[in-house]
């Protein structure tokens, strides 16, 4: 029995569903629902008539239910009987118009792997137009934009995409953590009902990053079936995972709304932030790539494709002492070791002696800087080096020029004892003024200096920020953000901006579209960071993901590690260096230059390659690394993270390689590294060794007896 009518509202049946393919994937669009339904999301099926998906499909209606099984849309709707949590949320003031509901009115195909349905619900007096788009990466995007249609305004509680998957799909990761401690997977099996990820902290967050993966039981790196969602998105926002008692599963997304956030007037509209999903048939691995190759295809990545300058940034080497003579012995020495971008961290400005004052003022300070920046500036770049510089223009200390001279301009409601945090308030960029500010300011600093770089932090979250308008006004403040970065970036095509908030917090594909680098953690613990990485090399390629050599002690953790585990732990990610230079002997200056040596030799494989994990034999150890897109040349590393149950590592094994090609199997010595006891070690790293890529995938490599927190790193090159 065919589930699709001849014509709706006009459109013909063969408009109305529609099979979208490319790199291994399939997603079938049916229009015919009202709201746009995705039939199929998951491997390739091949040259098909789409309406037979439909016909296939049919669902049964079993005892105890509603007439007919409503569509998982891809913005599920109560009005049409779906049992689900809905996508829409609104109101009228008087409370009617609660539970939607829609019909198709126009379909539209802008190109190939496009989908633009427009539907209206005349009753409500509301639009609806979703875009539903495959790349050309695979990863498939659905972006929803409501427009009040009716005399009087519209209260939206909420507004959400969904991306239904197969019902076999039985494990779940989602992602938590802490400040220093980001993108922490959480595993587990499926549950019945919905499991949410979800933060009010106005921004991405360090605690529940907008990333869900699922998976056929037991998938892996390498193996089983991988759904994965992403929220492009810098603000509060809200994605989960739901499993239905009918057996039907799907992820969902969308930006968190606080109450009366958004209320359209007539005529106005709201457009949502694209949930972007990524399926592999293989594994996690390659649906992570899929990400990767969004962020690398991005038009400020491709228009500047210059190697990822290895940088220097001041902050645990000099905090807020910026005495001129040792900035510029600082800079010396780091030129002598290799770096390319010295990175003039807080305290250049205001008041800003301390993290209690000055912030709000983006103007050089006359006491950190009596000559201004001029001369450090005119240090660096004559050592060869770019200059950059660290702000952070969301935010304001009540000791501060603005402050005093605009009280009024913080984000918070009226009434109430003000919230702190970090000795900070939020600066209202919704206001326009208090935009305006801030862009002259950062506008005139750019203008007037050589600065190639900008570090733009945000250190705290936002709760209780009311705008002027007394509403709540956490998602117009990340849309200010992104219209201050785009201008700035508008004025000043040449500088480059990397997005850092306490470390990982803001970690999302929106930042990344204007930024060219993440602060990854503030945690510069060895350890940690092996964790920390993995979890964000989930979505993130190496190029964009900031990792420094810190001190030999933490300053986050207090742990300490010798540089070797420390320097092959920062070398797979953007590599920087955070350790103040002027404390190291000959010695150790000698090695950091070698690191940076080395990190440059590998810089086009390691910012290039596919990035691959392995799935550990046990918890002791962290494998992964990178591919040549080719698959001729590989960089791996293999981390002891724990002492383990046993005292020696299985051999690892590689899949994914040119089965038939031979490789040259090399081990990449780090300065002062060092193995565990043993009565003896595989030969192989000291000669190299000669296996195909079947051996390495099929009976892998022995390494040797590591002690806890160190790293073994190896080169694999076709011969």
């Amino acid at each position: 029995m065919a589930t699709h009518p001849e014509m709706i509202s006009g459109i013909p049946a063969d408009k109305l569903i529609v099979h979208l393919r490319s790199d291994g994937v399939s997603v079938v669009v049916d229009a015919s629902a009202g709201v746009p339904w995705i039939r199929h999301w998951g491997r390739d099926l091949g040259d098909i008539t789409p309406a037979s998906v439909a016909d296939a499909l049919v669902a049964p209606v079993a005892a105890g239910s509603l007439d007919a099984v409503a569509p998982l849309t891809v913005v599920p709707c109560h009005g049409d009987g779906f049992v689900g949590p809905p996508g829409i949320e609104v109101h009228r003031g008087d409370g009617s118009g609660w539970a939607p509901r829609f019909t198709t009115t126009r379909v539209a195909r802008p190109d190939d792997n496009a989908v633009v349905t427009t539907s209206v619900d005349e009753v409500a007096s509301l639009e609806l137009t979703t875009t539903v788009f495959l790349d050309r990466h695979g990863a498939v995007s659905v972006i929803a934009d409501l427009t009040n249609t009716g005399p009087d305004d519209l209260w939206v509680v909420a507004l959400e995409m969904a991306l239904p998957v197969a019902t076999d799909a039985a494990e779940i990761v989602s992602f938590g953590g802490r400040w220093s401690n980001e993108y922490q997977a959480d595993r587990r099996r499926w549950p019945p009902g919905t499991s949410v990820v979800e933060t009010r902290l106005g921004r991405t967050s360090h605690e529940s990053p907008p990333l869900v993966m699922v998976g056929t039981a037991g998938f892996g790196e390498w193996t089983g079936e991988v759904w994965m969602a992403h929220l492009a998105w810098s603000g509060n926002h809200r994605i989960a995972a739901v499993r239905l008692a009918d057996g039907r599963r799907y992820l969902t997304g969308g930006d968190l709304l606080h109450p009366g956030e958004v209320v359209l007037a007539a005529g106005e509209s709201l457009t949502t932030p694209p949930l972007i999903g990524s399926f592999s048939a293989r594994g996690v691995g390659e649906a992570s790539r899929r990400y990767h190759r969004i962020v690398r295809s991005m038009s400020h990545r491709v228009a500047n494709p210059r190697p990822r300058p290895v940088l220097l940034n001041t902050w645990e080497a000099v905090y807020f002492d910026h005495d001129a003579t040792r900035l510029r012995a600082l800079a010396d020495r780091a030129a002598a070791v290799g770096v390319e971008r010295f990175v003039l961290d807080d305290g250049w400005f205001g008041a800003r002696r301390d993290d209690q004052a000055g912030l709000g003022d983006w103007t050089v300070s006359p006491d950190a800087h009596p000559d201004g920046l001029g001369p450090l500036i005119d240090h660096v770049r004559g050592l060869g080096m770019s200059f950059g510089i660290w702000v952070e223009p969301e935010m304001v200390n009540e000791d501060s020029d603005l402050y005093r001279a605009h009280p009024d301009w913080t984000l918070e409601t009226l009434g109430y004892p003000s919230v702190h945090g970090r000795g900070q308030l939020v600066l209202d960029l919704g206001r326009p003024e208090a935009f305006d500010h801030v862009l002259g300011q950062l506008d005139t600093l750019l203008a007037d200096h050589e600065i190639e770089y900008v570090k733009w932090d945000h250190n705290r979250p936002l709760v209780q920020g009311s705008g002027a308008d007394l509403r709540a006004g956490t998602r117009r403040q990340t849309l200010a953000l992104y219209a201050l970065v785009d201008e700035l970036r508008r004025r000043h095509p040449s500088v480059e901006f990397e997005s850092c908030s306490s470390g990982g917090g803001r970690v999302d594909l929106g930042i990344l579209l204007r930024t060219e680098r993440v602060w990854a953690s503030d945690c510069n613990d060895a350890l940690d960071r092996q964790r920390i990485q993995r979890g964000t090399s989930l979505l993130l390629p190496p190029e964009v993901m900031g990792c420094h050599i810190g001190p030999p002690t933490a300053h986050t953790t207090g742990r300490t590690h010798p540089l070797c585990f420390r320097a092959a732990t920062a070398f797979f990610g953007h590599l920087g260096i955070e350790w103040n230079l002027l404390d190291c002997t000959d010695d150790e200056l000698a090695q950091v230059a070698s690191v940076v040596a080395l990190h440059k030799t590998h810089r086009v494989l390691l910012h290039g390659g596919d990035v691959v994990r392995f799935d550990p034999a046990d918890d002791a150890g962290l494998a992964g690394g990178v591919y040549s897109p080719d698959r001729r040349e590989a960089l791996v590393s293999y981390a002891r993270v724990n002492s383990g149950a046993s005292l020696t590592a299985a051999p690892l094994r590689l899949p994914g390689l040119i089965p038939d090609a031979v490789y040259r199997v090399e081990h990449v010595p780090f300065p002062g590294e060092t193995w565990g006891m043993a009565i003896s070690h595989p030969s192989w790293p000291a000669t190299g060794i000669d296996l195909t890529g079947a051996q390495l995938a099929g009976h892998g490599l022995q390494l040797p007896v590591l002690l806890p927190e160190r790293a073994f790193v190896f080169h694999l090159q076709v011969q």
